[in-house]
């Protein structure tokens, strides 16, 4: 999906985003605040089921995976995201801009056609949170298929969820990386490989 050494078969906010260190990078400073969530789409397809690995490097702030998203005016998305932060509360969740947290850190959520959810444990948030490498760089996984969203960081599953709320779940869409507005920060990706299922892999 990356070729480590531009921004080939990617868009976003000129100025915002560049690649250093062989890594897709966005940041902002004290001097240039980032005032609205903007995003990197990627131009390879809206794929719908696949096995998505990366890797990622936050230093403040937040940011997130956007996938099976609808790609909205001046650089913005709607849909799901595989969430991160620098704080305690998000990173390992399961996002949606509709219906904000589906799935947070070590929760297994059922939605069902009627959007009633049904949520059991998969380990303690806590617990979860700490084989995540603040500052530094970690892996994330993301598996759809069908109905079924598992994420995944440092290869411990954080959240899963099965989706099936009528007019909401999403079955394919634009993959994009999120540069979000706040305090200065910085966020990295590197490594950006996607395997459709059925299909072999692409970098």
């Amino acid at each position: 999906m990356f070729n480590g050494k531009d921004l080939a078969g990617w868009e976003g906010k000129p100025g915002w985003w560049r690649v250093e260190d062989g890594a897709i990078t966005s940041e902002s400073t004290p001097e240039k605040p980032c005032p609205t969530a903007h995003y990197l789409m990627w131009r390879g397809g809206k794929p719908a089921d696949f096995d998505l690995r990366l890797e990622f490097r936050l230093v403040g702030g937040n940011s997130g995976i956007q996938f099976r998203s609808k790609e909205l005016p001046d650089w913005d998305t709607s849909g799901y995201q595989a969430d991160m932060e620098a704080g305690d509360q998000w990173t390992g969740c399961l996002f949606e801009h509709t219906r904000g947290g589906i799935s947070m850190r070590g929760q297994h959520v059922v939605i069902a056609k009627d959007g009633s959810k049904k949520t059991t444990p998969l380990g303690d948030p806590a617990e979860l949170l700490r084989k995540v490498k603040p500052n530094e760089w970690n892996s994330y996984r993301i598996l759809a298929q069908g109905p079924e969203l598992t994420l995944e960081i440092n290869g411990i599953v954080m959240c899963k969820a099965i989706d099936q709320q009528e007019g909401l779940a999403a079955r394919d869409g634009v993959i994009a990386l999120q540069m979000h507005p706040g305090p200065p920060m910085k966020v990295q990706f590197r490594n950006l490989r996607i395997k459709q299922i059925g299909t072999t892999l692409s970098r």
